[in-house]
């Protein structure tokens, strides 16, 4: 059987061994989460993927890969029709300083996944009605990483980043409208418990003549990770209460501060400005600790795609070769801890250090970076 074209005939046989390249090339690309339990990445393995590219951070690597195991376990035991007990969902909330690897740990755990994942940010939500976007939009994202099929997509992963920006302003509540801080959280309530939640197809703005998917969000996983700037002192408030306190002799001020924060509950979040109702919706906490010199040192050398490998990368494009000593990273290092910017201010620092160097890029053909000659201005 022959099939006429514009310009021409096209086979039967050539039409099925085409459908069948589409379907292969599909099925490819497809979100497919594990069949059966034996599948499953177990959580051990979902770390092992989290340590080559993220240095340190081992409790927040070790939660976050039971949490998604456990998410995929979900999603398998709700296709038994036998199931006599409902598992219910463990949101979770990561908490650590500007630039300990909250999104980085996002990002990766998103390469290794089957399932929909996507990332949003909480500081542009705002209540219903006000300039900014509904709460929904949040699912919007999803519905797009999921090419719009809803079933995948209600089996998808949403991680929202800068969660502490949509903390309650004050204790007081206010005789004035809290529309991106308490109203957002407030509108988070029933995405994050599990509801039936209508979303506008390409986000932003609800509006009464609009085609709304329906979308349930009750196996969803939400993971939120946020700064919380300044929850260290509330911290230190509650635990000098109880009469615990630190001596200088017994602690530095690195294992200090990471003691102070392991030390964090729903309580301090609770006074930070995050309503009850939302933390109540996350089970499970964590925190990210703060990066030391040698856990600096480390992402600059070891993860798959550091620093080190990227630059040296950018300059073989040219035929030069770049060496970095260890010297030159311990400064490198240092003169980034100064600025206090964590491990994302490591990139902006190594580029002012080659700024001069891949100016005059085609003068070069070896380069080695030693301590004393690195210009900072």
């Amino acid at each position: 059987m022959l099939v006429s074209g514009n310009n021409g005939f096209i086979c039967e046989n050539c039409i099925e061994q085409a459908h069948h390249i589409v379907k292969e090339s599909r099925e490819k690309n497809d979100f497919s989460p594990a069949q059966s339990i034996n599948d499953l990445k177990k959580p051990k393995e979902i770390k092992a993927f989290l340590d080559q590219y993220v240095i340190g951070q081992d409790q927040a690597k070790k939660q976050l890969s039971i949490a998604v195991y456990n998410h995929y376990k979900r999603l398998l035991h709700a296709k038994d029709e036998n199931r006599e007990v409902e598992i219910e969902k463990s949101n979770i909330i990561m908490i650590g300083e500007t630039g300990t690897g909250k999104t980085l740990l996002a990002k990766t755990i998103a390469k290794e996944l089957n399932v929909p994942f996507c990332i949003v940010d909480a500081t542009i939500l705002t209540e219903a009605g006000y300039v900014g976007e509904d709460v929904e939009s949040i699912l919007s994202r999803l519905l797009m990483v999921a090419e719009y099929d809803v079933e995948k997509a209600e089996k998808g992963i949403v991680f929202i980043d800068e969660i502490d920006k949509i903390a309650r302003k004050s204790d007081n509540p206010s005789i004035t409208r809290d529309v991106s801080g308490e109203g957002v959280q407030q509108g988070l309530l029933k995405l994050l418990e599990g509801s039936i939640v209508n979303v506008p197809p390409q986000g932003g703005r609800k509006h009464p003549d609009q085609k709304y998917i329906q979308v349930n969000t009750q196996n969803i996983l939400f993971i939120a990770g946020g700064a919380f700037d300044g929850i260290k002192e509330i911290i230190e408030r509650r635990l000098n209460k109880q009469a615990i306190g630190f001596s200088s002799e017994k602690l530095n001020k690195i294992e200090e501060d990471d003691y102070i924060l392991s030390q964090i509950n729903a309580i301090d979040l609770r006074k930070f400005g995050l309503i009850p109702e939302l933390l109540g919706r996350f089970p499970i906490i964590t925190y990210l600790d703060k990066l030391t010199k040698e856990t600096m040192v480390r992402i600059m050398k070891e993860p798959k795609n550091s620093i080190v490998n990227q630059f040296v990368e950018l300059f073989k494009m040219d035929g030069v070769k770049l060496d970095f000593t260890d010297e030159s990273i311990d400064r490198i290092v240092e003169e980034t801890m100064e600025k206090g910017l964590g491990a994302r201010g490591l990139r902006g620092t190594t580029e002012k250090v080659l700024e001069d160097y891949m100016f005059d890029i085609d003068e070069e053909k070896e380069i080695v970076l030693t301590g004393q000659e690195l210009n900072f201005k």
